[in-house]
Order: structure tokens, then sequence, then C-alpha cells
């Protein structure tokens, strides 16, 4: 809900953009305004649509901010938080590469100012006989996209399960059949730990197998990943990531007893529960919009890093990169990097062979494995390489006392499974086109460049 309240925001932003002349006028009554900000005045709206989606009755923030009384003894930090692009936890950096995104919490700088200025101004409540509005939330277990799209259409639960109130790392891996019985494309895919189990699930991966020759399981491909705040994914109209008949899902789901983050628990949790919530196109989808392919994939930033070759000295740095291309064109759909505690930046570019040019796609220089986000870009800015194109990824990892997620910066730190130990990959969305799908998105994109030139003449 937080995110819907979001983007319907950025909507109102971009028609006020639209309105041409009237934008001025708006920005000069704003600033006007703003000049002496109030919480009933303009402060309430901001924190309703951003904040207290966690930080309210029963949420996973550790304060409420639901009203003036119990947001004014938090305004100091809350200024902090918010100047320094911690809060709304959604960690990429601006000014660098693309910025169009689904699903983005970044503020707005203006709403940023206004923050700042009240807090330094003694956070006034301002007139009380302003009646602040009170958001409606969905229940915290509601799916996501629930909003957009209703109920999942088809819903893969795990098996439950107890985990214990500290301990080792444990995993659960078991194949669910799902009942799908004809091929569907999906257009958008949750995964939600039910209840308390949103604090012990580190990640919930999940394969599809489909029936072979043989009669045996074979892989067909990744259904979708899970890691601790991800809110999930959304596919761009005209392609499919297939979930095809008689297939299998293969969970696979690390748990961490004691819980991780902000949303620890540190008791047992009883019953864990891991759910695929799937919503899907039409079934004439294929016919109709004669898709392209969409998958889901691991692109490792280091080779073998899983078998312990990764190390981060005690008090050290240590930074990896990989390096991808294809034998095709493809467009870039999202960009997730996946990593641990001592894991603190990534970044994704492109380098073209041909001239020798890197150019900036994504980067995130204050990463926390708290909060994993599938970047997904607007599928007008998402990057389209042509054949030959080098995908370059890049993770930088800290284990000095200067990373305050670093349980113990006196380890060595390898390659593994571990919430302890680490990894270096991400995970990549990639639509597969032809040569002519290419030149068509390119001409596209080229079109609307020139029409969005000529309509600022």
């Amino acid at each position: 809900m937080k995110t819907m309240l979001h983007l319907s925001k950025k909507a109102r932003l971009i028609s006020s953009l639209a309105a041409g002349s009237l934008l001025a006028l708006g920005v000069q009554a704003a600033s006007a305004q703003d000049a002496h900000p109030t919480y009933n005045g303009e402060v309430a709206k901001i924190i309703n649509e951003n904040c207290v989606v966690c930080h309210r009755e029963g949420g996973i923030g550790p304060m409420q901010l639901e009203d003036y009384d119990q947001v004014r003894p938090w305004a100091p930090l809350i200024q902090y938080k918010v100047s320094h692009r911690e809060m709304p936890p959604y960690a990429y950096d601006l000014g660098v590469g693309i910025q169009d995104l689904k699903g983005d919490w970044r503020l707005e700088q203006s709403e940023i100012d206004t923050i700042v200025a009240w807090v330094n101004q003694g956070s006034p409540e301002g007139d009380p006989d302003i009646q602040v509005a009170k958001p409606e939330f969905p229940d915290p277990n509601e799916w996501n996209f629930a909003p957009m799209f209703g109920q999942p259409d088809l819903i893969v639960a795990s098996s439950p399960y107890d985990i214990p109130a500290n301990g080792n790392d444990q995993w659960s891996k078991e194949f669910v059949n799902p009942g799908l019985t004809e091929d569907r494309c999906i257009k958008a895919v949750q995964v939600k730990p039910r209840g308390d189990a949103r604090a012990v699930v580190h990640h919930a991966n999940s394969d599809v197998y489909i029936p072979g020759e043989d009669g045996e399981l074979e892989e067909y491909g990744q259904l979708t990943e899970y890691a601790m705040g991800k809110w999930g994914e959304l596919m761009p109209d005209g392609v499919c990531r297939t979930m095809p008949a008689n297939s299998m899902v293969r969970w696979d789901i690390h748990m961490f007893p004691g819980g991780v983050g902000a949303t620890a628990e540190g008791q047992m949790i009883k019953d864990n529960v891991v759910e695929i919530g799937l919503w899907f196109h039409d079934k004439d989808y294929v016919a109709t919009e004669k898709p392209y392919k969409q998958d889901l994939r691991l692109y490792a930033a280091r080779e073998g890093y899983q078998n312990g070759e990764l190390i981060v000295p005690p008090h050290g740095y240590t930074m990896t990169q990989g390096f991808h291309s294809f034998d095709h064109p493809v467009r870039i759909d999202s960009f997730q990097p996946h990593g641990h505690l001592r894991m603190n930046a990534a970044s994704l570019e492109i380098f073209y062979p041909e001239t020798g040019r890197t150019e900036a796609v994504s980067q995130i220089s204050n990463w926390s494995a708290t909060w994993h986000h599938s970047h997904i870009y607007d599928p007008d800015s998402a990057p389209l390489l042509p054949t030959g194109a080098v995908l370059v990824i890049k993770q930088w990892y800290d284990n000095t006392e200067k990373n305050p997620n670093n349980p113990d910066p006196d380890q060595w730190v390898v390659g593994g499974s571990r919430t302890g130990d680490e990894m270096s990959h991400a995970w990549i969305a990639v639509t597969h086109l032809d040569d002519d799908g290419y030149d068509k998105l390119v001409a596209e994109r080229k079109a609307k460049e020139q029409r969005a030139i000529a309509g600022n003449d």
C-alpha cells in the first residue's frame, strides 16, 4: 500500500508537469507555504503516505508515527533519517544511471526539504482545527499487488516448519505441485512469508521443474526469488515469463533462527509458511501480444564464491565484479543485488566493446541485507543491449566496525550460504529479443524523444 500511495503521488506530479505555465505558479505557491511548514499543514501528509505503513500499531517499525503526539518526540531522528535518505528504506543512488523505476519508495527532494525545515523551526503542530486525513492500510498480511490486480490467481505454499528462537541457519527444500493444467504467462509475482515468518525467512527461492521424456523431473528455470524486504516483481507488457503446464515448484527456503534486522522476533516461530502469489495474463495473451520470453536468473559477480573463494579479511574490504554478455539483443527489466551482512554497495554497468564506452545503469551505495529491492525499470527507460554488449556487476564488502550490520569484524568471511558467510551475485530479469524486436524498441524510443523535444518547443 505504501508503494501504491507513492506511485499515485508521482502520477499527480507528472500531471502537474504537463500543466506547462501553471507549474511555475504551483511551485511558487508551494514554496511560500512550505516556508513555515507545520505537522497539520504539510508534514502529516508526507509521513502518512510514506512512513505510517511500517510505523503503526502492529507494523514492523520500532515506533508508531500515527499522530502528532507520537511523531513529535522523534522529529530530530526523522529529520536525520530522511535527510540522509536512510528512510524510507529504499537504497538507490540519485543522479547515477536510470532513475525511472516502478515501486520507487524514495521521497521527493521537496518532501525532504519540508521535513527538514519543519524540525529546524521546532516541529510545530499548526492549526488544531485542520483535520489530518488518516491513511487506510490493508492487513499487513495482504498481497502487495492486490490493489492493482485483486487476489492472486494461484498461491503456492510451502510446508509449515517450526523455527527455534536461536541456533544455526536452517534450509527447507521441497517440491510442491501447484496444479496448473496449461501454460500461463505471469503478470506479477510476490513471495510472502506468512505472519511472523517474515522475521526468520532470509530468502525463499523457487525453481520450476517439468517432466522429461523419461518421466524424471527436469529443471525448466527460475520462477522467482525472495529476500528480506522485497516488494515483488512486475513483468512489463509484451513479455512472457512462462509457468508451464504440469510443472512442479521446488522451494529453497533459508531461515535464520531468532530473525535478522528490524523484523526480528527473537522467539520461536511456529508453523513458518512461505507463499508465492501469482497473477496471470489472460489465456489468449500469447496469441494477441506475441510476447518475447523473459526470465529471471542469478548472475554472479564472482565465480566460485559459494565454494568459499570469496574472502573478506578481518577489519578489511573486498570488491567483486562479474561480466555477462548475450549472443542476441536483450532488454534488462530489473536489477536486484544480493549479499549478506558485510555487503554494503553494488552497481550495474554496460560495456560496449565496439566503442569502448561504459554506461552506468544503477548504483546502490548504502545497501543493507534487511531490505532487498528488485529495482524494476520503467519499460521506456530499461536498458536495451545490442548483441555482444557486456553487463558489468560490481559489489563491495565492508568487514570493519564501521559497518553497522557487521556482527563480528574479527572474523574471516568466506563465500557461502549461511547468514554469516557472504554471497556475490545479482538477480536480473531479462527480456530476450531478436534483431527486429530490438530495432523496433530503439525506433519507438527515438520517436518518443523527438515528440518530447517538439512538445517543449
